[in-house]
């Protein structure tokens, strides 16, 4: 038997990594499905998204803005409002989203259970 060292085991690819450190956090990837209809403002995403919090809704926004996913224009009003949009780089998450809810409608249709059929 072959001792396992760092040097034998396989690691995920560089980029995938990335993505996953952005998108593996929760509401991150609703965020941006979300704003794949259009941009909204802060309250419009607010009700888009049940179950987020404003807190939460506002933490992710300013990662997706800090990594140039999401854009955000003020319009001091009165009232002051925040419109976020996705950016181009945003944008080109599109295909990526929908053959993901395409692959959860073909693999995940019960709730997250993969059907037998499946099942290896």
């Amino acid at each position: 038997m072959t001792d396992a060292t760092e040097h034998s085991c396989k690691q995920a690819d560089a980029g995938v990594t990335r993505v996953f450190g952005l998108f593996g956090k929760r509401w991150t990837g609703l965020i941006v499905a979300t704003l794949t209809n259009g941009g909204g403002n802060f309250a419009e995403l607010r009700r888009a998204i049940p179950g987020i919090s404003e807190r939460m809704l506002s933490d992710r926004l300013s990662e997706l803005a800090a990594v140039g996913l999401v854009s955000r224009e003020v319009d001091p009003g009165p009232p002051l409002r925040v419109f976020y949009r996705l950016t181009e780089g945003g944008e080109a998450m599109e295909p990526a989203l929908k053959a993901l809810g395409a692959w959860a409608e073909t693999y995940l249709p019960d709730g997250g259970q993969c059907p037998d059929r499946f099942r290896t």
